[in-house]
């Protein structure tokens, strides 16, 4: 099995977990917009409780990547986000929290192919 493959494994059981149906398709192709951060211990996850990290993600991710206008309703959907995998959760995993941040503003669109 392909690092790669066991990945998508991991975020595949972790979402289960949390009792959250995934998109397998739409899951693989966020995965793999990710890059080699998958691979990276520490870039693999995201620190919600770091404001650096979570701007970060709401300028790279949300406005450069997937094209949204900045304002309130991105911070909005980053919390939603962070409740739903759960703040106490270590295991925010990078793929697995821009595929819900894809979800949340229904942008799955962007990776249809």
């Amino acid at each position: 099995m392909s690092k790669f493959q066991e990945c998508l494994e991991t975020y595949e059981k972790e979402f289960k977990k949390l009792g959250i149906k995934v998109d397998s398709k739409l899951l693989e192709k966020v995965a793999k917009g990710c890059g080699p951060s998958l691979y990276s211990k520490d870039a693999s996850k995201v620190s919600s409780a770091d404001p650096k990290e979570m701007e970060r993600v709401k300028k790279n991710f949300l406005i450069k990547k997937l094209g949204l206008k900045d304002g309130p309703k991105l911070d909005e959907g980053i919390q939603a986000v962070i409740e739903q995998i759960g703040k106490s959760n270590r295991n925010k995993y990078r793929a697995m929290f821009y595929y819900l941040l894809v979800k949340q503003f229904r942008k799955a669109s962007f990776y249809k192919s």
